[in-house]
């Protein structure tokens, strides 16, 4: 661990904030014919930055649009929150997304997930917040029901529904990642990683899981090639970049699809 031999992939999460949504379905497109790998929103109900007031839309029902109009690309949210839907609703849906996007093949949704913490999207809708404990305690609960109730569906998913969590608190979501985890998301330093991931090994010898093909993924927002090339040394072989609304840079995306292909070994 972590998985060296495993292709850098590069993953855009198009904010779904400040923008039309014809902005955001152009995006998609685009940013498929392109040749990204993983296309990302994320699950709020206000913008986090700019405008606290401006444009929004919600997730889950952009993510079924977003099924049925990709053809190659993965996609899912970066990342869900647990606490606004019921964990078996949530199975439910993330199979039906995941059935939507296969079109003879296996589907291509990602089933990334945390324990929310934008405390507006609580307060406005009526969701409670309780404590950063609390709510990780309920994203534990949530994903044994999750997991539980795509076993049980009928049809079942196309595929085992890759899980991406998010976060790097040491006690409780690194614990959730040696758990449940495919894919491990954060934002820690490359000189931070091999400590998380030593925790990660750690609490999967607790859990009784194999994590050797543990697939970990951070950010590249505001950051340099030669911190991402550090990140790359360290274990991360996804690399996420979140970009605004409504023009969606295509220039900074071509940017890091030429370092990816670079690191693969398959540029032009």
């Amino acid at each position: 661990m972590p998985l060296l031999d495993t292709p850098v992939r590069l993953g855009i999460q198009i904010q779904p904030q400040h923008a039309t949504y014809a902005d955001i379905r152009d995006a998609v497109l685009r940013f498929e014919d392109m040749g990204v790998d993983i296309l990302f929103n994320w699950d709020h109900f206000f913008p986090l930055y700019g405008d606290p007031d401006g444009a929004h839309f919600e997730a889950w029902t952009m993510l079924a649009a977003w099924a049925e109009q990709t053809e190659r690309v993965e996609f899912g949210t970066l990342v869900n929150c647990n606490s606004y839907r019921n964990p078996d609703l949530q199975a439910d849906m993330a199979r039906t997304i995941d059935h939507i996007s296969a079109k003879g093949g296996e589907g291509r949704f990602v089933f990334g997930t945390g324990s929310g913490w934008f405390e507006r999207d609580y307060d406005e809708y009526g969701y409670e917040f309780g404590t950063a404990g609390s709510r990780l305690n309920d994203l534990g609960d949530g994903l044994a029901r999750v997991t539980a109730r795509w076993d049980a569906l009928n049809p079942a998913p196309t595929r085992r529904i890759p899980i991406l969590i998010g976060g790097q608190g040491e006690k409780k979501t690194l614990r959730l990642v040696a758990r449940y985890a495919d894919i491990w998301h954060s934002f820690v330093s490359p000189d931070e990683m091999a400590r998380k991931l030593g925790v990660i090994e750690t609490w999967a010898e607790t859990e009784g899981r194999d994590v050797s093909g543990l697939i970990v993924s951070n950010e590249l927002k505001d950051r340099d090639e030669a911190l991402a090339d550090a990140m790359f040394d360290a274990g991360a072989r996804l690399f996420t970049l979140g970009i605004n609304g409504p023009d969606y840079d295509a220039d900074i995306v071509r940017q890091w699809l030429r370092w990816r292909d670079a690191k693969n070994g398959t540029a032009a």
